[in-house]
């Protein structure tokens, strides 16, 4: 038993070092870097960062989200970083999926609460929610800047996204473990960036 449970643990790393080793690419980094920056400047301007996903996405999301807002690392003590998920408020979300549809669970949330200033994350394994589509639609329109999570292909979502970050797997369980890793990744480099600045400005 023991050895059929290493082995099946040795596979596993094994999958996840694979994936890993292929978003070392100059491609993905250059993204990821662009997304550290705008998250930076929209928080810098006084926007804002609207999260949302389905399933284990919406945990991810909701998990980033509290990065922000609370605390991401516990020997960091700076302001909260405003930061909301959309799947969240369960009366919002059923009522408008009863109302409306469920496809306009998130799109009629940050039509409501979103602004130029803020960034949409978008978290999907598959890209093809209709959702994630819609949310990612309406960012478009109210020119809200949008990074998508996405594994596979990418799905329809790389379409409507103005950054895809695409986890070149289609294993859902490893898509997410990766999402939530560059989450942290992206996170902690603008939490790095924000307290760099505010301590210029104790300098002077």
């Amino acid at each position: 038993m023991s050895e059929k449970i290493n082995k099946f643990l040795d596979e596993r790393i094994d999958e996840k070092n694979k994936i890993n080793n292929k978003l070392k690419n100059s491609l993905f980094k250059s993204k990821v870097n662009k997304c550290i920056k705008l998250i930076f400047r929209s928080l810098k301007d006084g926007g804002k960062i609207l999260l949302c996903g389905n399933g284990g996405s919406a945990g991810d999301a909701q998990h980033l989200a509290a990065e922000l807002l609370v605390r991401l690392r516990p020997k960091v003590n700076r302001r909260g970083l405003p930061a909301l998920s959309l799947a969240t408020d369960i009366s919002t979300i059923t009522a408008c999926a009863n109302d409306f549809s469920y496809d306009k669970i998130y799109s009629r949330n940050l039509e409501t609460l979103g602004n130029r200033k803020d960034i949409l994350i978008a978290i999907s394994t598959s890209g093809n929610s209709k959702n994630i589509l819609e949310v990612l639609k309406s960012a478009k329109k109210k020119k809200i800047t949008s990074i998508a999570f996405l594994g596979n292909n990418g799905g329809s979502a790389k379409k409507y996204a103005d950054i895809d970050l695409i986890i070149p797997s289609k294993i859902t369980a490893r898509i997410q473990e990766c999402h939530i890793f560059l989450g942290h990744v992206i996170f902690e480099a603008v939490e790095n960036l924000i307290i760099s600045k505010s301590e210029k400005k104790k300098s002077f």
